[in-house]
């Protein structure tokens, strides 16, 4: 059917407005269809008259690889999904350019001062099991290590997960130069290592294991999601490893205006309210009080465990080879 030529004129500049889109690189988990994406991609659409387009990948270190292969050439806008463990290899890209966004409202549990990446929310990395299969979980991460009939885990792949990364660096925290020893010691009860976190999750789920390496808020989605009190996090006596969720956008963006007004808008409360009972994380624009209750009783996962991302980049393919070395035996 023909349009009347002044009906099409008066539709142009909103037909022009559908045509600008931005490309965000996440993971998979952020794309799903419980994930926050279908709701940050709706709000953000009705504050910029765009398109988002979300292309989910298996996980943070994934989408690090992904742009080292593309470089200057990828389609993306924005990635979001790395963290802290990975922003000073993925700055010596080159690929990022500096943000621009005002983080003054941030309540993160750290001083934050990059000028590149831009935080979304904050998580502990935690072994989360199910208290009707298990009765006596280990009260730290060297009781786990160290109990040869201690329970068999779950676990993530270092090289392409971040929350398999995390455990590299955790171990490390706990184990120094003894990490390889502990990663022989641990090694007969990994049942698996999965590419990402929903593989693995997703496993346990399914009872193939009694534990899995995941967050201290993952007990939050079963209690409010299904209503169900049967999960926990197991709370370790050396505290837990810090992960710190940014997104930065590509300096060979089509559109940089765009990419930084995304950017802003993660830290505005349409983006922010909807982590906590959509990725499960703590937000990092959010005060605490502003949680659920089922955030309320989580595990506390003082101390804060964590490595400078500087020292990460310059470590991390040896300890991913000590970590390979170690589970090959």
């Amino acid at each position: 059917m023909r349009i009347p030529a002044i009906i099409a004129l008066a539709l142009t500049p909103l037909a022009a407005a559908s045509d600008v889109a931005l490309t965000v690189y996440t993971y998979d988990s952020f794309t799903s269809d419980w994930g926050p994406g279908p709701k940050v991609e709706q709000a953000f659409e009705a504050k910029c008259g765009c398109d988002i387009e979300l292309v989910g990948l298996a996980d943070g270190v994934t989408l690090l690889n992904r742009l080292k292969i593309e470089g200057s050439a990828s389609k993306a806008d924005v990635v979001l999904g790395l963290d802290t463990n990975l922003t000073a290899e993925a700055r010596s890209t080159g690929l990022f350019a500096p943000h621009a966004v005002d983080v003054g409202g941030l309540t993160l549990p750290v001083e934050w001062s990059d000028d590149t990446f831009v935080p979304y929310d904050y998580g502990y990395f935690a072994f989360v099991y199910n208290r009707e299969n298990l009765e006596n979980p280990p009260a730290s991460l060297r009781a786990l290590v160290d109990a040869a009939d201690g329970p068999d885990i779950l676990i993530q792949d270092p090289r392409t997960s971040t929350p398999g990364l995390g455990l590299l660096l955790w171990m490390k925290k706990v184990y120094g130069d003894d990490a390889a020893d502990a990663w022989r010691r641990l090694a007969p009860r990994i049942v698996t290592v999965t590419q990402g976190w929903s593989e693995a999750y997703g496993m346990f789920l399914k009872n193939e294991a009694p534990m899995v390496l995941s967050y201290t808020t993952s007990p939050a989605y079963h209690a409010i999601a299904e209503e169900d009190d049967r999960f926990a996090a197991a709370d370790f006596e050396e505290g837990h490893y810090l992960q710190i969720e940014v997104a930065g956008a590509l300096a060979s963006s089509d559109d940089p205006a765009l990419a930084r007004e995304f950017l802003s808008f993660m830290l505005t409360d349409d983006f922010q309210s909807v982590i906590p009972t959509t990725n499960w994380m703590y937000p990092a624009a959010l005060p605490r009080d502003a949680l659920p209750d089922a955030f309320d009783g989580l595990v506390d996962p003082a101390p804060d465990l964590l490595f400078d991302d500087a020292t990460v980049a310059d470590s991390r393919r040896d300890w991913i080879d000590e970590w390979l070395d170690a589970l090959s035996r």
